[in-house]
C-alpha cells in the first residue's frame, strides 16, 4: 500500500472539508435550491480543477515569485467575496412578504443564485478567485510525489484525489440542506441563515483585501 498515497488522502479531505468561503456558498445556494446548490458545488469542484491544473503546470510558481500579481488576485477574489457578503446582508434585511417570500416573489435565498446557471458561476468564481489554493496546491502536492518517481503522473493523480473529494463532499452537503430545506426556509430561519451567510463572507473578504493591502 502506498503510505504517502493514503496520507495525502487524508489531508485532501480535511483540505475540502474545511468551512470557508466554498461551503458557506453552497450552503446558500442550497436553500434556494437543491439545483442551485448542485450546481454551486459542481462550480466550486471546476475551480478546483483550475488550481490543480495551474499547479500541475507550475504556473502557480509565478503566483508566488511575483508578489504583485498574487495581490492583484487576492483583490479582485476579495472583492467578490465581499460583494457576495455584502449582497447576502442586504437580501435578509430586506422586508419579506408572505411566508418564505420576498417582493420579487422568490424564496428569502431565492436570489442566492441569480438565475439558471447563477449557483454554477457563483461557485466557480468564488473558488477560482483565490489565488491562496494554487498556492496552497503548489506547496503540499510535492511532499506527497515519491522520490526519483516521475512528478507529472503523480502530481496529476493527487490533483484528481482533490478535485474527486470536492465532488462527492460540495453536492453531498448541498443535499442535505436541501433535505433539511423545509426548516431552514422558514422566514425566521431563513433570514438568520442569510444574514449568518453574509457576515461570514463580508468577513472573509475583508481578510482578502486587508492581506494584499497592509502588508
Amino acid at each position: 500500500m502506498d503510505a504517502q498515497l493514503v496520507a495525502f488522502t487524508g489531508v485532501a479531505a480535511g483540505m475540502v472539508a474545511m468551512p470557508g468561503a466554498d461551503f458557506t456558498v453552497v450552503v446558500r445556494n442550497a436553500l434556494a435550491s437543491r439545483r442551485a446548490g448542485v450546481l454551486c458545488a459542481l462550480g466550486i469542484a471546476a475551480g478546483l480543477l483550475v488550481h490543480t491544473a495551474l499547479a500541475v503546470a507550475g504556473v502557480a510558481a509565478v503566483l508566488a515569485a511575483v508578489p504583485a500579481l498574487f495581490r492583484a488576485l487576492q483583490v479582485v477574489g476579495g472583492c467578490y467575496v465581499l460583494y457576495l457578503g455584502v449582497r447576502a446582508l442586504r437580501s435578509a434585511v430586506r422586508p419579506t412578504g408572505a411566508v418564505g417570500e420576498r417582493p420579487e416573489g422568490v424564496t428569502a435565498v431565492g436570489a442566492a443564485g441569480g438565475g439558471r446557471g447563477g449557483g454554477l458561476r457563483e461557485g466557480f468564481l468564488t473558488n477560482a478567485l483565490n489565488p491562496k489554493a494554487s498556492l496552497t496546491f503548489l506547496s503540499v502536492l510535492p511532499q506527497f510525489v515519491p522520490e526519483g518517481s516521475p512528478a507529472m503522473p503523480r502530481t496529476l493523480l493527487l490533483a484528481t484525489i482533490v478535485v474527486a473529494f470536492a465532488l462527492l463532499w460540495f453536492p453531498a452537503v448541498a443535499l442535505l440542506v436541501d433535505r433539511l430545506g423545509r426548516r431552514l426556509r422558514r422566514p425566521g430561519v431563513a433570514r438568520g441563515i442569510e444574514g449568518g451567510t453574509g457576515v461570514v463572507l463580508s468577513a472573509l473578504g475583508v481578510v482578502l483585501l486587508a492581506e494584499p493591502l497592509f502588508a
